[in-house]
């Protein structure tokens, strides 16, 4: 699992995090979704080959949406994370959604009547399966947005042919006005996409951040510009509450004392140089040979000569 992977799916593994995610995407921003109806569901289906082999499937994320009571599944949310397009998404998409109908199948029960001794069936509710793709990359998602896009159909078999669109979140095309739809973490992260794609200087907002050690170590990645997570604290106390105006500033701070420190160590090296050359030349001084100055000074008779070359000695 590579590194953007990981830190997508440990941010979006908060139920405030999906819960906003959605709301924002799918209901203007009204909250149909609470944080508190979510719980985990298995991000893992297996399928079966032609030649027989069993093969796993994996969404990024997934999760049931509960009654109040937390005891029946409405819905089940998956998020599937992209930053290049794929061609094939609403094919992929089909099967995730295909194979999480097909294990609402297998979750009926059977019970033995113990009068008749017969099996009888216990068929569970269906719920639907919602799956939304946030695409954060920098080339527009024109397509594919449907089956219809993927696959080549004549007009003669379309009425026969069900298409398939899928649920795309195309990031940094939103407007300012769709990322304030978004209430948590995700409106910092979807504002500084929609910011930059726009080629204007970033402005951070001073929303607070909920999760900040996640949001910051995936916002490295999807950025690939190491110094968010370096802003991330040693501890939750450091980090909680943070904005990214404050992110910035110690970014910038930090990039200062690094630029300072590195000009005192080169002025340390210039003055070793400086030390050194002085030395060479009273040793010149003293009419010490080229190899015993090299010696002395740990330098090789080459520099030892230039230097001597530099100040007229030689």
């Amino acid at each position: 699992m590579g590194e953007k992977d990981i830190t997508q799916k440990n941010f979006e593994s908060y139920n405030d995090v999906v819960a906003d995610i959605v709301n924002g995407s799918l209901f203007d921003g009204k909250e149909r979704i609470k944080a508190d109806s979510l719980v985990d569901a298995q991000p893992f289906s297996q399928y079966k080959a032609d030649d027989g082999t069993i093969h796993e499937q994996e969404r990024d994320v997934a999760k049931y949406c509960m009654d109040i009571k937390c005891n029946l599944r409405l819905a089940l949310v998956g998020f599937e994370n992209q930053i290049a397009i794929d061609l094939d998404m609403p094919i992929r998409v089909f099967g995730y959604d295909g194979v999480s109908y097909r294990d609402e199948l297998n979750q009926d029960e059977f019970v033995v009547d113990e009068l008749t001794g017969k099996r009888h069936k216990i068929r569970k509710k269906r719920y639907p399966v919602i799956t939304l793709v946030l695409y954060f990359g920098k080339t527009p998602w024109k397509k594919p947005l449907c089956l219809y896009d993927v696959i080549d159909v004549p007009d003669f078999l379309k009425p026969f042919v069900n298409d398939f669109k899928i649920n795309l979140i195309d990031v940094p095309r939103l407007t300012p006005e769709q990322v304030k739809k978004y209430k948590g973490d995700f409106q910092i992260i979807a504002d500084y996409f929609v910011q930059l794609n726009s080629g204007k200087e970033y402005v951070p907002s001073n929303k607070k951040m909920q999760h900040p050690d996640s949001l910051l170590k995936l916002m490295s990645v999807l950025t690939k510009d190491m110094r968010y997570a370096e802003c991330v604290g040693n501890t939750v106390s450091e980090t909680e509450g943070t904005t990214m105006c404050e992110v910035l500033d110690r970014i910038e701070a930090r990039g200062e004392a690094r630029g300072e420190a590195r000009g005192e160590a080169r002025g340390e090296v210039r003055g070793i140089e400086k030390t050194k050359t002085e030395m060479v030349l009273n040793m010149f001084k003293e009419n010490l040979s080229v190899d015993m100055i090299a010696r002395i000074a740990k330098l090789t008779a080459e520099q030892v000569m230039a230097i001597g070359k530099n100040a007229a000695v030689l």
